[in-house]
């Protein structure tokens, strides 16, 4: 029979161990990692960040958004993100997908509007809007879109900054990335990238015009 005592001192090992896994696991090996990525990768350890200008920059101050990190487009001279589930949209504190399944009435109903809202602003037949456009990411923080996301898109950034949907859709190659490793996902491009490319080379035209 266990006296307390014994009691008392499996309650004291348990304590011991508690606080030893907390200063190693909570308190050590983040500082750790945290230190080692802001001398192996500080742009990527400070969160990716992008200014105007499409330069890296660690300083919050003077960033417009993450690589990293999808945010909301309300410009009509730009290229959308794909849809966010995660808060009012691509809210980093309430990051998830929607976890609706593929037959859940909710989900269907939000796959047709979106897909209404895109072929009507960019003026084409609904059954061309490809996937990413109707549905969030896993995370809901997605910052890339597909291709073909992004090459529906041309026309109406091209109509609405005056550029030519050649000079638009070279663009569009230059921000595109391949394959993680050659092998994994599908080729993707950047929007927040692609889009700053897209203001600089606008403001460029509206110099020269000028």
């Amino acid at each position: 029979m266990k006296t307390l005592y014994d009691l008392w001192r499996q309650s004291l090992a348990g304590l011991r161990l508690l606080i030893a896994a907390t200063l190693l696991l909570g308190l050590a090996y983040p500082a750790v990692v945290y230190g080692f990525g802001r001398v192996a990768a500080p742009w990527e350890a400070r969160g990716s960040l992008v200014t105007a200008d499409g330069s890296h920059t660690e300083d919050p101050s003077k960033a417009v958004g993450s690589a990293i990190l999808g945010q909301v487009v309300d410009d009509d001279r730009l290229f959308q993100p794909r849809p966010s589930a995660a808060g009012d949209g691509y809210d980093t504190l309430s990051t998830y997908g929607s976890n609706l399944g593929p037959e859940e009435p909710a989900l269907i109903d939000a796959i047709e509007q979106r897909r209404a809202e895109v072929a009507e602003r960019e003026g084409v037949d609904p059954s061309r809007v490809p996937p990413d456009a109707l549905t969030a990411s896993a995370s809901g923080l997605d910052p890339d879109i597909s291709v073909a996301y992004a090459e529906l898109q041309v026309p109406r950034v091209a109509a609405a900054t005056g550029l030519s949907e050649d000079r638009v859709r070279a663009l569009v190659e230059d921000h595109t990335s391949g394959r993680t490793w050659g092998v994994l996902g599908e080729p993707h491009v950047n929007v927040l990238t692609l889009d700053i490319a897209v203001l600089q080379a606008a403001g460029d035209r509206t110099e020269d015009d000028g």
